[in-house]
């Protein structure tokens, strides 16, 4: 037999074959797998919409309905048993239903299987016109137990419950007869599917809830790590300029520096050269990098990037849409790195635009600080005033002031204030640079 007619272990089995084996499968694992082992009913969770409500000092006891109505429901069914007979028979016809309902709070699997086997001794002991095959309390503790069954499983467990009591109540029909008052066969298929019915549903609902929630929070983790991607991407870019300029600037430099010294040492030119060398290999690996994380619609700015002094020209705009903006500077004004200043621009740009997003009509104030080893800045607006509605949006804006602020090593809080209005506060650290001529100007 060559290897092309061997076929693997079972694969020769016909659909239908493996189908009867998966199902048989489930039934043993669902209902004959450890059936009548411990599994206590945990108490019901209190944190619901409804047991929210209640009282403190009741709360604690409402974790412990559930088991109060199983036990109500058992005290039910014990009252339902027929009175006809006498002596212990009488007796068993209510206490062994009323125990296959209390063994659900035990053993759930256990119980219903020891609710049908109960179920053929209890209709011998009791007269056929107290129902035939169930009593009146075997009845209803059948179908009981097979709905808290079903509530603390899953719905192929509630299917396969169903099919054996149906399996079971054509046997009696076939082999035992009808009894004198006809069977309640239909009426417990009936019953009990409507009652599985209902508890699969809840069940599937409960899972499809869950499933939703868990969905959307692995979706808002894959939405934040989206956008800290894009804000890193949206800094990169931008600080291209930047970097750029100044390895141009060291290129240029590193050119011209050896005509600017009469017969310069052979050393000094070849250092020269190494210096620009290397500057143009990182000005091409940058350009390099930057067209990995430029996007295929991304335009390069024609402008120069934003510093600090463009900030009046940005609040001027901002005030054009309704905003009434205050800026405050402090400290001396003194330049900073290029890549300080367009960070503290953009913050501040993100910081109104959310003012303006978040509370129309309020009132904000823009303070740049420029203190001993660094800048700080201060955005903060006052509650929304206006007619006009809030209009949140994606919630990126915080993500990319963060990220701007770790980038350099910073600070930032954000934090609501008092009056209903929100603040931003952020410090970019700077190394101071040395004065020349000892500080005197």
């Amino acid at each position: 037999m060559t290897d092309a007619t061997k076929t693997a272990p079972g694969s020769s089995r016909s659909p239908e074959y493996r189908l009867a084996t998966g199902a048989l499968a489930g039934l043993r694992q669902d209902l004959l797998r450890d059936a009548f082992a411990y599994r206590p009913m945990p108490p019901m969770r209190t944190d619901g919409p409804v047991s929210r409500r209640l009282p403190a000092r009741i709360r604690p006891y409402a974790a412990w309905i559930p088991h109060a109505v199983v036990a109500m429901a058992a005290v039910l069914v014990y009252s339902a048993a027929p009175v006809s007979g006498s002596g212990m028979g009488a007796v068993f016809t209510g206490i062994l239903p009323a125990a296959a309902v209390l063994m659900t709070l035990m053993r759930p699997v256990g119980a219903w299987w020891f609710s049908l086997a109960s179920t053929p001794f209890i209709a011998v002991i009791a007269h056929s016109s107290d129902g035939w095959p169930w009593t009146d309390s075997s009845f209803i503790a059948h179908i009981t137990v097979m709905t808290v069954v079903a509530v603390r499983t899953r719905p192929r467990a509630a299917a396969w419950m169903w099919a054996c009591t149906a399996a079971y109540g054509v046997f009696v029909e076939v082999f035992m007869g009808a009894g004198a008052y006809g069977s309640d066969l239909p009426q417990m298929l009936f019953f009990s599917a409507l009652a599985l019915v209902t508890v699969s549903l809840v069940h599937v609902r409960r899972e499809a809830k869950h499933e939703v929630s868990v969905q959307r929070t692995v979706t808002e983790m894959e939405r934040g790590k989206r956008t800290l991607l894009e804000e890193r991407t949206t800094i990169a870019r931008e600080l291209h300029d930047v970097v750029a300029h100044h390895m141009s600037v060291v290129a240029i430099q590193a050119e011209a520096a050896p005509y600017r010294v009469e017969n310069p040492p052979p050393e000094l030119e070849q250092a020269f050269v190494t210096i620009r060398e290397n500057a143009v290999a990182a000005l091409t690996e940058l350009r390099r990098v930057l067209g990995v994380v430029r996007a295929e619609d991304y335009e390069a700015p024609d402008a120069p990037q934003p510093t600090l002094a463009d900030l009046d020209r940005l609040i001027a705009n901002v005030r054009e849409t309704g905003l009434d903006v205050e800026k405050v500077v402090t400290g001396a004004v003194r330049e900073l790195p290029q890549g300080v200043e367009l960070s503290a621009y953009r913050i501040v740009q993100e910081a109104l635009s959310n003012s303006l997003r978040h509370a129309p009509g309020a009132t904000a104030r823009v303070e740049v600080g420029y203190v001993l080893g660094g800048l700080g800045l201060r955005i903060l607006n006052g509650p929304a005033t206006g007619l006009v509605k809030p209009s949140p949006g994606a919630g990126h804006g915080l993500t990319g002031m963060r990220e701007r602020v770790t980038m350099l090593d910073g600070e930032m809080t954000t934090a609501n204030t008092q009056d209903g209005g929100y603040e931003v506060t952020v410090f970019l650290p700077v190394a101071s640079a040395p004065e020349p001529d000892g500080g005197q100007k």
